[in-house]
């Protein structure tokens, strides 16, 4: 992939606005990488709708190649995306926190009429589980082990997890590669080795030794 024009597109969480990403794509902007922000809306949107609408985004989206870089529900939407627009440009894809096997607490919380309601469509395919499995595609997972955060007030959660969601959570056969620092949920957006982790990714498909 060298020597080729390549652009980032930065996918946030669920209930999130995308500004707690303006440090990590600082970082990414600074190692010459042209990064681009997608927006959705993560209670009113399905991972699926979701999806379409950002392969319509990416579609804008100049460069040879197109990495996407996704936190927690980020990284569901773009398993849907590989479903709904499967012929994109090359690139690789860092998720970062992403629960693709579904989340305890999501799971906890939509037990009750209320927390369906919290928790709104980003529950259909997405963080109950069930999201597409994505091929053909270089994935590398980060993962939290610092449990700071509410999840263990809502529901059993089993070390490690960052205070929201579990490292079992992470995992899925479409991870080629898997890392757990110690960092919280939200902290990792903030994380500067969390940058310098993706970076390496991005570029070479691996994490550093």
């Amino acid at each position: 992939m060298a020597g080729m024009r390549a652009s980032v597109v930065t996918v946030h969480g669920w209930h999130m606005p995308g500004l707690e990403l303006a440090l990590l794509e600082r970082r990414l902007r600074a190692a010459g990488l042209e990064v681009h922000r997608f927006h959705y809306a993560s209670r009113r949107q399905t991972p699926e709708q979701a999806a379409r609408a950002l392969a319509a985004f990416i579609e804008a989206v100049p460069g040879d190649l197109v990495h996407l870089v996704a936190h927690s529900l980020g990284g569901i939407i773009v398993r849907h995306l590989f479903t709904v627009a499967p012929v994109q440009r090359p690139g690789r894809i860092v998720m970062l926190g992403s629960p693709l096997a579904g989340s305890r607490v999501a799971a906890r919380l939509a037990r009750n009429r209320l927390g369906r309601w919290w928790l709104g469509a980003a529950l259909d395919r997405g963080l109950l589980g069930g999201s597409p499995v994505l091929r053909g595609r270089e994935i590398g997972m980060i993962a939290g082990s610092r449990p700071l955060g509410p999840a263990p007030l809502f529901a059993q959660m089993p070390p490690p997890h960052d205070g929201f969601v579990a490292v079992d959570e992470t995992r899925g056969q479409d991870v080629t590669r898997h890392l757990t620092l110690p960092i919280s949920h939200t902290g990792m957006l903030f994380d500067a080795t969390v940058a310098r982790e993706t970076l390496h990714f991005l570029d070479r498909g691996d994490f550093l030794p």
